[in-house]
């Protein structure tokens, strides 16, 4: 769209029936959708004046699932509309490169089109990376992709893989009642977050009855007909009803020709860019999962939009998609921003740390969201805002207001625009005031 709107004439090569990708279809919508039904349902069922009826909502997983349809269905038309009124054709098929400035697109029904451009995007995101000793085939054994086609609701569970995928998963699961396994092969969960954060979500995960397996490596996985069993290499055997495998993905380069051009991909099939998000071949660039971290649909809608900048233009800074908030749709949510405490020590900035504790606020009583928390991370002379990390209940939209502030220039980024503005009360942005008055006290 951004190159549409200054003139370009656009082509867009999309191999799926559908347009809209992974994120539409088999990883966040879909996953979110099904996170707000399940939500809905267990919020009904803790009402006191339902319990009170002796009676309860159990939907079957397919039930829940389809809730998802509306919404996805709502984003393709979108979408498609986008295309339509900026004269931006969609190509059906699997494109090839022929050279730097061509591409060859396979149509399904055995047809070809050869499509030249003076630039040419790779936006061909990612999937879940499956190892080849796994029988993804077996009725049991799923990943990110496959889970959400899931039709009987097991009984118990084992997620391998405690990154942000891994994660949200367990806490869906959990909320449905099952008994859930997650492995970590690190030595903590999400260790890009804030520690302090990461304590909250295993202490919350542990407090619902989770179990969390950190340090692991899997040995094998072996298939049967009542469940699976996942041996690990520290001689563990941990058997459940269901598998998911959640241990990273891999970029979707297979078969677009890149190598014959001088374009490597690692071995996740990660390709390398530079600042204008240009491989080493000046004419093609790659944004979105392909490029590796961070991996967001968000930060995927602005890489797009600053590769067509330089192609429009001839520059654009990458700034456009650095300080990127993570919204990690656990129970309840995460979101940060900026530095954590542990940087910031390491690189010795004198900080300071401003609290909210959600319990402590009007509306979190309200509603009864108590869990969870704000915390600023401020420069003890400067008071310029340095990090924003938050866990709990609609934190993934909480963070943008802090947002709003960090990128302001110079003096207005400071701890004290949150001190001397008035929020609604009772709402839940009232937490950077708390969180600030809190971190100002620790000054004196």
């Amino acid at each position: 769209m951004q190159a549409a709107k200054h003139g370009k004439s656009v082509a867009v090569v999309e191999k799926f029936e559908k347009i809209g990708g992974g994120c539409t279809h088999l990883g966040t919508i879909p996953s979110k959708a099904l996170r707000f039904a399940i939500f809905q349902m267990t919020e009904v069922n803790a009402n006191p004046i339902v319990r009170e009826s002796n009676h309860s909502f159990n939907f079957t997983f397919a039930q829940l699932r389809r809730s998802a349809a509306s919404v996805i269905q709502k984003q393709v038309d979108m979408r498609r509309g986008f295309y339509d009124r900026n004269h931006v054709p969609v190509y059906r098929g699997n494109a090839r490169f022929v050279d730097p400035n061509t591409i060859d697109v396979e149509e399904p029904n055995g047809g070809r089109t050869r499509l030249r451009g003076q630039h040419i995007v790779v936006a061909t995101g990612s999937r879940p990376y499956r190892p080849a000793d796994i029988n993804f085939s077996h009725p049991r054994i799923f990943d990110s992709d496959t889970i959400l086609r899931m039709d009987d609701m097991p009984q118990s569970i084992t997620i391998f893989g405690a990154g942000v995928v891994g994660c949200e998963y367990t806490s869906m699961f959990r909320n449905l009642g099952l008994k859930v396994n997650l492995v970590n092969t690190r030595a903590k969960l999400l260790e890009f977050l804030d520690d302090e954060i990461i304590d909250a979500l295993a202490y919350h995960m542990r407090d619902r009855g989770v179990l969390i397996r950190h340090s692991e490596e899997y040995d094998r996985v072996e298939p049967l007909d009542d469940g699976v069993v996942l041996h690990l290499k520290s001689g563990k055997q941990l058997k459940t009803d269901a598998l998911l495998w959640a241990q990273g993905r891999s970029g979707n380069v297979d078969g677009l020709g890149l190598d014959q051009l001088g374009i490597e991909a690692d071995r996740r099939g990660t390709v390398k860019v530079n600042d204008h998000f240009q491989t080493n071949v000046p004419s093609i660039y790659a944004v979105g999962d392909v490029i590796g971290f961070p991996a967001l649909a968000s930060a995927a809608y602005s890489q797009g939009r600053a590769a067509a900048s330089h192609i429009v233009f001839g520059e654009a800074s990458r700034a456009i998609s650095k300080d990127i908030p993570t919204g990690i749709y656990t129970s309840p949510e995460i979101s940060s921003l900026g530095r954590t405490e542990k940087e910031l020590t390491a690189d010795r900035v004198p900080y300071e740390v401003g609290h909210a504790q959600f319990k402590s606020l009007a509306r979190a009583q309200i509603t009864g969201q108590t869990a969870g928390m704000l915390k600023l991370l401020f420069h003890r002379e400067t008071l310029e805002i340095l990090g924003i990390h938050c866990f709990g209940a609609n934190a993934s939209e909480i963070i943008h207001i802090g947002q709003a502030i960090m990128s302001q220039p110079g003096s207005a980024n400071s701890l004290l625009y949150f001190i001397n503005t008035t929020f609604n009360y009772p709402t839940m942005a009232e937490a950077y005031r708390v969180a600030a008055l809190n971190g100002h006290n620790r000054l004196f």
